[in-house]
C-alpha cells in the first residue's frame, strides 16, 4: 500500500482526478484517506486517474473545473483518458500498451457569461518601499529597456535573408562595445506579394519593435514594393503617435546590387556604435518591469508548480508598480470562470468575452477548434484536451491578482498592472505581440523542456519538474520542481524574483548564454468570414504528367550523376530536417558545424543543409505541412537524412514515423535526434554530429555515371510581367527537356501558364491542370502542374523543391528575389528597364538564343560547374504554405 502523497497531486481539494507524480503500474494499491484503491492500468507520470466515482454523464473536475464528460462509469483507481490521448500514446514508444477505449469526451457546453452576477474587484494594495534594478532609461517615454540592442528589422519577408546576412557580419562588433547587448535580426514571414488580412497586426507589431525599450537603434530594410513596406510601416508610426523620434533610427530600401546593399546597411549600423555605446544603465525602480507570460511545451505539472511561481513571482512585481501581460487567447477557453472572479470592471469583463468568442468565430471560419491547440507533447505528457490545458495555464495569474486591462495583438501597454493580451496560442507568435506592447522581459514555463528565446528581449525559462530540469540544466533557467519536492513557494518565489532583477539588470539568462532565438509574427490567415469548408476538400492528384508537343530539336547533353538506390542523383547533400519550428535553430546550428568541418567531403558529400520553417506547432495545418516534410525527406539530392524535433510539438519524430508507415518509407533510413529527450543543445548536436559521421564512414564511395536530359527535373518560375519572348523561349525549353526524357514543373498560378504563346506551344488543346499536389512527390517524368493556394514567392519555391526538381530557374522581372536553402535557384530576366545595379546578382540577361543558353546554365548547375549567384550569399527563404485553410492555435 502507497500513500497517496507519495505517487499523486490534486491541484484541488473538490477535484474528482488526480495527477500521477510517477508512473504506475497496474495493481498498484493506494491509500486515499480512510480509503485505498488500486490502480487498473499502468499510466504515465503527468496522466490523470479516478480518485471518487464518476458516473456516466458527469463532469472530470480539476483544479475544481470540469474538462470533460464521463461516457462510462469511472471508479477510483481507473486510467481517464480521451480518444485524444490514446491516439498520441500509440504514437510512442511507452512501456505498456495504452488503454484501448476512452472513458471520457471532451463535450462541454460553451461558457455563458452571467453578467448579473459579475461583481468589479479591487486592485491589490502597492508596496511602500521599492525595489530596484539597472536598466536603460529611455527617451520619449519609451520606458526602461533592460537590454541595449541594436535591431536589424526586415519590413517585409522578403528581407529576411538580407538582415539574417548583415547580423552575421556586423554581430561580432557587439562584444567590443560593453553597453551594446547584441546586434541582431528580426526576420519573418509575413507582408510579401498579397495584401494581407493581418496587414493591421503586422504593421502594429513592427511598429511596437522598433520602439521596445530594449531597442537602443533600428534599422528598417525593405525593398519598396511590397504590400507592406517601409512607407506604410512609417505612416503607422506617425499616425498611431509611436515615440519613433525618439529612437535612433533608418528606413533603408534595398536598391543595389546584395553586397553593395550589405556594404551600405553595415556602413550605417557602424556609425552607430559609439553612440549606443553611450546609453548607460541607471538604478530604476521595478514598477518599470513589463513582464511577457508565457507557457510552451506544458505538462500537467505547468498548473501546479511553473505557473503558480510565476504567478507568485508576477503578483510581487505588479505590487511593485510594474505591468504583466497574459496572453494566449486559445489557452483560455474553458478557464473563463477562473479569469473573471477577479476584473477590474464589467466592461474590461465584456472585452475578455469578447475576444474569446472572436477568437473561436475565426478559427471556425477555417474549420478548426480551440480543440486543435494541444500539440503532441502537450497530450503524452498529460493535457489531455483545451480545457485542461487552458485551467492549468490559467494559474499564470494569481487569484489575487486582477485583471486591469484587455487589449489587442502587440497593443501598447499604457499604464501599470495586469494585462490579457489577444494572441493565438502559438509561442513564438504570442511572443511578438507581448514584444510589439512594450515588455523588457519574458517568463516562459515549460514542462517539456521548451527552449524558446527571443532576439533582443531576455527570456527566463522556468520548468515544471526536477527531472527535466536535470535533464535540461543547459537550457532551463529556474527549477519549479522544487515545489514538488518540498520548497515553499514563498522561499522559491523570492529566489525566482531575485533572479529576475539580476538578469532584468544584465545577467545573461541561458538562453542569451546559448545564442538561441526565434522570432515569427502571427501568420496571415485567408478566410474572412463564414465560407463552404466542403469546397477546398483536399483533391487528389494522379501524377500523371501533361502530354505536350514536343516536336522540337533535342540537344545532347551530358553531365555527370551520382547512382543511387532510387536513380541518378546529382549532388549528395546531409539534411536536418526540423520537424517544426522550435527545432530550426538548433538545426542550423550543427549544419554551421558539420560544414566548418567538412564532413564527408571525402565521400561525396558537398554540404550540410537544414530548412527552418515556422509550423509543426501552435496551427492547425492540412496536408502541406506532412507532404512538405516527407517530401524533402525522399528528395534525390538527400544523401543522408536526420529528423530534429524539439520534443513538444505536433510533428514530433513519433508522428514522422506514423506519417513514413502509411507512404511504405523505412524509418531505419533516417537519423533522429531531439533536443528535449537527448538533453538539450549541447548534446543533440553532437548526436548529430555523431549521426551523420558514422553513416558517411559506414557507406561505400558513390558511383557516378554519366546522364542526359532523362536526369533533368526544372521548376520553372516567373515574376512580375510574362511578355511574349518569355513564354515563348519558356515554352521551348519546356518542350526540349521533356522531350529529351526529362521533367518540368511549374506552379498552377504561375503567370507563365496564361501566356497564350505557352499555352499553344506546350500543352496544346490538352487543358491546363494540377498533376501533382502541393509538395506531392513526382514519381513519372514529363511536364507537371503543381497545386499552389498562395502567390508566395518562398512558399513557391518550397513546394517546387518538395516535388524533387534538382534546379529552379526563375525569371525576375524586377529584382532579383530570395533563393532556396537546398536547391540551387538559376534567376534571369528579360526586362530591359531593371535597375542596372540588380544585374550583379543575376546569372542571366534573356536574349534572341536564351533557350539554349539556359539550358545549359541548367545543365552547368546540376554538374556544379556553375554556382547561381545568390546561392553564395545567404539570401535564401524556406516557408511551408497553410494553405487556404491553415491557422496559428
Amino acid at each position: 500500500m502507497i500513500a497517496f502523497d507519495a505517487i499523486g497531486r490534486l491541484p484541488h481539494p473538490d477535484d474528482n482526478v488526480a495527477i500521477a507524480t510517477r508512473t504506475l503500474e497496474a495493481g498498484t494499491e493506494i491509500a486515499f484517506g480512510s480509503r485505498s484503491f488500486t490502480i487498473k492500468h499502468s499510466l504515465l507520470e503527468g496522466h490523470r486517474f479516478a480518485v471518487q466515482p464518476i458516473h456516466t454523464g458527469e463532469h472530470l473536475l480539476s483544479w475544481a473545473q470540469p474538462f470533460g464528460v464521463a461516457i462510462h462509469e469511472i471508479v477510483p483507481g481507473d486510467y481517464v483518458c480521451n480518444e485524444g490521448v490514446i491516439r498520441e500514446l500509440n504514437r510512442r514508444p511507452i512501456p505498456f500498451a495504452p488503454p484501448t477505449t476512452p472513458n471520457f469526451v471532451n463535450d462541454l457546453p460553451p461558457f455563458v457569461f452571467d453578467e448579473t452576477q459579475f461583481k468589479s474587484a479591487s486592485p491589490l494594495p502597492l508596496y511602500a518601499d521599492v525595489k530596484t534594478f539597472m536598466g536603460y532609461r529611455r527617451q520619449g517615454n519609451r520606458g526602461v529597456g533592460t537590454r541595449n540592442t541594436i535591431v536589424l528589422l526586415g519590413t517585409s519577408a522578403f528581407t529576411g535573408g538580407f538582415v539574417k546576412a548583415l547580423e552575421t557580419r556586423l554581430k561580432s562588433h557587439a562584444g567590443k562595445y560593453p553597453n551594446i547587448d547584441g546586434i541582431m535580426a528580426v526576420a519573418h514571414t509575413e507582408g510579401g506579394h498579397e495584401q494581407p488580412n493581418n496587414r493591421e497586426l503586422l504593421l502594429r507589431t513592427l511598429a511596437g519593435f522598433m520602439v521596445n525599450p530594449n531597442v537602443g537603434a533600428v534599422l528598417a530594410v525593405d525593398h519598396g514594393h511590397e504590400v507592406v513596406n517601409n512607407a506604410a510601416l512609417r505612416d503607422y508610426l506617425s499616425e498611431h503617435q509611436y515615440p519613433i523620434d525618439a529612437v535612433l533610427h533608418q528606413f533603408m530600401s534595398l536598391t543595389r546590387s546584395f553586397y553593395d546593399d550589405l556594404d551600405a546597411a553595415a556602413a550605417v549600423v557602424e556609425g552607430w556604435l559609439e553612440t549606443v555605446n553611450q546609453m548607460e544603465r541607471t538604478r530604476e525602480s521595478i514598477s518599470e518591469l513589463k513582464i511577457g507570460l508565457q507557457c510552451g511545451g506544458s505538462d500537467a505539472f505547468s498548473g501546479v508548480s511553473g505557473n503558480p511561481l510565476l504567478a507568485w513571482t508576477t503578483k510581487e512585481i505588479v505590487r511593485y508598480g510594474g505591468s504583466a501581460n497574459l496572453a494566449e487567447t486559445d489557452e483560455l477557453i474553458g478557464a473563463e470562470t477562473y479569469i473573471l472572479k477577479n476584473v477590474r470592471d464589467l466592461d474590461t469583463a465584456r472585452k475578455f468575452v469578447t475576444f474569446l468568442d472572436r477568437f473561436k468565430e475565426w478559427a471556425g471560419w477555417h474549420g478548426h477548434s480551440a480543440e486543435g491547440n494541444p500539440s503532441g507533447g502537450n497530450l503524452y505528457r498529460g493535457l489531455y484536451n483545451i480545457y485542461l490545458k487552458s485551467l492549468g495555464a490559467s494559474t499564470k495569474k494569481h487569484p489575487d491578482v486582477r485583471l486591469d486591462y484587455v487589449i489587442d495583438y502587440g497593443e501598447p501597454m499604457q499604464k501599470s498592472g495586469f494585462y490579457f493580451m489577444d494572441s493565438p496560442g502559438n509561442d513564438l507568435e504570442s511572443i511578438a505581440g507581448q514584444i510589439a506592447s512594450g515588455c523588457n522581459l519574458l517568463f516562459f514555463v515549460t514542462g517539456n523542456g521548451s527552449i524558446t528565446n527571443f532576439p533582443f528581449v531576455p527570456t527566463i525559462k522556468i520548468v515544471t519538474t526536477t527531472e527535466r530540469f536535470q535533464l535540461l540544466s543547459n537550457e532551463m533557467d529556474v527549477n519549479a520542481g522544487a515545489y514538488l519536492d518540498g520548497t515553499s513557494m514563498d522561499d522559491l518565489g523570492a529566489s525566482t524574483l531575485q533572479l529576475t532583477i539580476d538578469i532584468a539588470s544584465g545577467q545573461l539568462s541561458v538562453g542569451e548564454k546559448a545564442g538561441h532565438a526565434q522570432v515569427q509574427i502571427w501568420r496571415d490567415w485567408r478566410q474572412t468570414g463564414v465560407v463552404n469548408l466542403r469546397s477546398f476538400d483536399h483533391p487528389a492528384y494522379d501524377g500523371n504528367p501533361l502530354p505536350i508537343n514536343t516536336d522540337i530539336a533535342v540537344p545532347e547533353v551530358h553531365f555527370p550523376a551520382f547512382r543511387g538506390e532510387q536513380g541518378y542523383a546529382v549532388d549528395q547533400v546531409g539534411l536536418i530536417l526540423p520537424t517544426s519550428l522550435c527545432s530550426g535553430q538548433i538545426a542550423q546550428m550543427c549544419v554551421q558545424q558539420l560544414n566548418q568541418n567538412q564532413v564527408g567531403q571525402d565521400k561525396g558529400i558537398s554540404r550540410f543543409v537544414t530548412l527552418v520553417h515556422t509550423e509543426g506547432c501552435g496551427a492547425a495545418n492540412g496536408h502541406e505541412l506532412p507532404d512538405t516534410l516527407l517530401g524533402y525527406l525522399q528528395h534525390p539530392l538527400v544523401k543522408y537524412g536526420l529528423l530534429l524535433e524539439h520534443g513538444c510539438e505536433k510533428t514530433h519524430n513519433g508522428y514522422i514515423r506514423q506519417l513514413m508507415a502509411e507512404k511504405s518509407l523505412d524509418p531505419a533510413h533516417y537519423g533522429w535526434a531531439s533536443v528535449q529527450a537527448d538533453g538539450g543543445i549541447h548534446n543533440v548536436v553532437q548526436k548529430m554530429t555523431r549521426w551523420f559521421s558514422e553513416q558517411v564512414e559506414s557507406k561505400p564511395d558513390p558511383e557516378v555515371v554519366e546522364v542526359g536530359l532523362e536526369a533533368v527535373r526544372l521548376g520553372l518560375i516567373s515574376q512580375g510581367t510574362v511578355t511574349d519572348e518569355l513564354a515563348g523561349q519558356f515554352a521551348n525549353l519546356t518542350r526540349m527537356i521533356v522531350a529529351g526524357g526529362g521533367t518540368v514543373v511549374i506552379a498552377e498560378n504561375d503567370a507563365v501558364l496564361n501566356h497564350p504563346i505557352y499555352k499553344r506551344d506546350v500543352p496544346g488543346e490538352q487543358a491546363i491542370r494540377p498533376t501533382l499536389g502541393y509538395a506531392q512527390v513526382m514519381t513519372q517524368a514529363g511536364f507537371h502542374i503543381m497545386a499552389m493556394p498562395s502567390k508566395q514567392w518562398s512558399e513557391t519555391l518550397t513546394g517546387l523543391g518538395a516535388a524533387g526538381v534538382d534546379v529552379i530557374l526563375a525569371h525576375v522581372f524586377d529584382r532579383p528575389m530570395a533563393g532556396h536553402p537546398l536547391i540551387p535557384v538559376l534567376q534571369a530576366s528579360a526586362n530591359p528597364n531593371m535597375n542596372l545595379a540588380y544585374l550583379a546578382d543575376l546569372d542571366a540577361a534573356l536574349s534572341a538564343q536564351w533557350t539554349v543558353e539556359m539550358l545549359n546554365l541548367v545543365v552547368d548547375t546540376l554538374a556544379r560547374r556553375y554556382v547561381p549567384q545568390l546561392s553564395t550569399n545567404g539570401n535564401t527563404q524556406f516557408q511551408i504554405t497553410r494553405g487556404l485553410l491553415g491557422v496559428s492555435l
